[in-house]
């Protein structure tokens, strides 16, 4: 009997020592490098999406039927000069906040940026037909140093890239009608950055 007893002790001690089976798989973890901060600015810009959608789906100076303060009818391709000078489209509604504060931050340094560089400049409003006094009674009070006109059947809506979804929207036209700069809604400052681009068409023209 001892000598079993001493069998089994001896067995107990062998098995102790085995290893145990683990059937777990081992899991590697990863490594994931932080992603870097995004700057304020960085996602503004990508917000504002200041990039050219695609190409407009008609030729600078377009065939638009526009109406100025006086409810004097013209086309676009009479009024946009073709005259070897870039151009630049502000588009604007009169309910449209930001569009009012783009345009009166423009307004006083408007004779600066003209006395750097030569260029075009229109404001063009997509108000429908019935907000047209709207329109004439807010041109006369603002008193723009440029020309304002209503796309009176809201044309560009139809020819020109993101189909104006997003106001004040502008646009730059080279020389030769090419569209070089797009840019949607506005934010404080956002008119320096306007004239920069403006000051590249100029420089490249």
């Amino acid at each position: 009997m001892r000598y079993v007893l001493l069998l089994l002790i001896i067995l107990s001690v062998v098995a102790c020592k085995q290893p145990i089976a683990n059937n777990t798989e081992k899991v590697v973890t990863a490594t994931v490098p932080t992603p870097a901060p995004v700057s304020s600015s960085q996602k503004m810009a990508t917000t504002q999406a200041r990039i050219i959608e695609n190409a407009p789906t008609a030729e600078f100076p377009f065939n638009v039927t526009l109406k100025d303060a006086d409810a004097q009818l013209s086309n676009s391709n009479e009024v946009f000069k073709k005259n070897g000078k870039p151009t630049v489209l502000l588009f604007w509604l009169t309910t449209c906040g930001p569009c009012k504060r783009k345009m009166s931050a423009i307004k006083p340094i408007y004779s600066q940026w003209t006395e750097e560089e030569d260029f075009n400049l229109y404001a063009i409003s997509g108000d429908w037909s019935k907000n047209f006094d709207k329109f004439v009674t807010y041109t006369e009070q603002q008193d723009w140093p440029w020309p304002t006109y209503n796309d009176v059947n809201r044309g560009f809506r139809e020819i020109l890239p993101g189909g104006l979804n997003g106001y004040p929207q502008s646009f730059i036209f080279d020389k030769d009608g090419k569209l070089v700069y797009q840019d949607k809604r506005y934010s404080f400052g956002d008119e320096k950055r306007l004239f920069s681009e403006i000051k590249k068409a100029c420089q490249a023209s």
